[in-house]
């Protein structure tokens, strides 16, 4: 797990942030593919979800490795997974970006809210995705998907490096999502880029309310004149930002 536990003060700051604006503090300090690809929300919640990642990893599945008598086993990694998932941890599955067959249906995923999750991940899909839709918790997946994921896929590994959607998950990563998308900020830098995201955001308000009244971007965004940093700090004075 990380040495780099989420703080109350920062798990705030990433809540009121977009993942496009974390994309940007990210690709500042080099880092360019933490955006999870092709995964979207199964049902907007018109709230980030944030946490710290807790992963589990598929592999392909041989058949006489995962036949349903499978689920009978006590220690099923799926299953355990499921249960050992901290509470206010992010579920993130490496589900070899393969939606053929379902990472998880709504009564694993029902278990995991009522464990306390604070979310789920799959760069795979769900079934029964219509239910996890009206759960209150966040869940993410490429889209609805039916099979069993015995039919290809196998679950093998608990709490380890993945990649979910071409994008490196580390356990204890902070992962935020938004009703667009899906970011991972590697733990160490969590408190900084949070903390720049916010300073951003609200300049990107700022600006937005300019271009709203007319105002064109030349000199405004990115601001290279400095009149409007000065109306910038006005704004910030006006709206308590």
């Amino acid at each position: 797990m990380s040495e780099h536990p989420l703080s109350p003060e920062t798990k705030e700051r990433l809540m009121a942030v977009s993942v496009a604006t974390l994309a940007t503090a990210l690709y500042k300090r080099g880092l360019r593919h933490q955006v999870i690809q092709d995964v979207h929300p199964v049902s907007p919640k018109g709230k980030n979800m944030v946490g710290p990642a807790f992963t589990l990893r598929y592999m392909p599945a041989r058949e006489d490795r995962n036949q349903l008598v499978e689920f009978r086993n006590p220690e099923h990694p799926q299953r355990l997974a499921v249960e050992m998932c901290p509470e206010g941890h992010i579920m993130v599955m490496d589900s070899r970006k393969s939606a053929y067959a379902a990472s998880a249906g709504d009564i694993l995923i029902t278990r995991l809210m009522m464990r306390g999750a604070a979310g789920v991940v799959t760069d795979g899909g769900f079934r029964d995705a219509m239910n996890i839709g009206q759960l209150d918790m966040p869940a993410y997946h490429n889209r609805p998907s039916s099979p069993t994921n015995l039919t290809t896929n196998e679950a093998i590994d608990i709490n380890v490096p993945i990649g979910c959607g071409d994008a490196p998950v580390f356990p204890g990563d902070i992962v935020v999502g938004d009703d667009d998308s899906i970011i991972v900020i590697p733990a160490h830098l969590a408190n900084e880029v949070a903390e720049e995201a916010v300073e951003m955001t609200a300049y990107e308000d700022f600006v937005l309310s300019k271009v709203q009244s007319g105002a064109t971007i030349i000199g405004l965004y990115p601001a290279t004149k400095d009149e409007n940093l000065e109306e910038f700090k006005v704004w910030r004075e006006q709206n308590d930002r």
